[in-house]
């Protein structure tokens, strides 16, 4: 293996590995999940599907998008809240006195920009507005898109159950409107909100270490980070 390629691997190593999990737990969900519609299908007498056929249904699609929605619906609240909100000794945390949007030296921007700045960071004007907020717009637009796919796929699959009761199919506002649809929905909000509510708290308390996402293991519990 060449030196640039272990140096490329090295650099990106977390996010190739996330990756690998990803995909592992697509493949897991995916046959499992085709093994649980087919033994559903055998007892109802229905037709079985192929693995393709199903990773390509409605109801591995809705399985999937609600859960990246629900993820992504914690990025975006975790992002947004903590520009506003502290937690005193959370490594999630800012410190307390440092709420809002900080002034443009301490975020390096416009004439306070290095060199080796982002050119859209030393640009000024509406290029530095969008840049400054790149990431909670990108998060946000990821999960209002996961949730609209969510609520088409939901309606397809939501209609072929009530198509074997001999029910009509929903419109696509009448599923939005429907228990089904914000059943799903919150179940996978509250988890969301219990995890990150966990993690802001358990930070303070306890430690990990080597990881960027725990304090020092000496750090007191009331110190909210180990920057001066």
């Amino acid at each position: 293996m060449s030196g640039r390629r272990r140096s490329f691997l090295r650099d990106n190593a977390l996010s190739l590995a996330f990756l690998l999990l990803l995909l592992g737990s697509l493949l897991g969900q995916a046959v499992s999940g085709v093994a649980e519609y087919n033994e559903e299908a055998r007892t109802a007498g229905l037709q079985q599907v192929s693995l393709w056929r199903y990773v390509t249904s409605s109801r591995f699609a809705v399985d999937t998008a609600e859960n990246w929605q629900s993820e992504y619906l914690q990025f975006t609240v975790f992002i947004f809240l903590t520009i506003w909100l502290v937690q005193r000794g959370s490594s999630e945390s800012k410190k307390p006195g440092d709420e809002g949007r900080e002034s443009d030296k301490k975020q390096l921007v416009g004439r306070y920009a290095r060199e080796d700045s982002p050119a859209w960071a030393r640009a000024g004007g509406w290029r530095t507005t969008v840049y400054s907020h790149s990431l909670l717009i990108t998060m946000t637009a990821t999960f209002v898109l996961a949730w609209l796919a969510q609520a088409v796929a939901g309606r397809v699959a939501h209609n072929e159950e009530r198509m074997r009761e001999l029910l009509e199919p929903l419109t696509l506002g009448q599923y939005i409107a429907s228990p089904d649809f914000w059943g799903r929905t919150f179940q996978n909000w509250q988890s969301e909100m219990l995890a990150i509510a966990s993690m802001a708290v358990f930070s303070i308390y306890l430690r990990q270490r080597g990881s960027p996402e725990s304090k020092p293991v000496g750090l007191p519990h009331d110190e909210t980070s180990s920057d001066d």
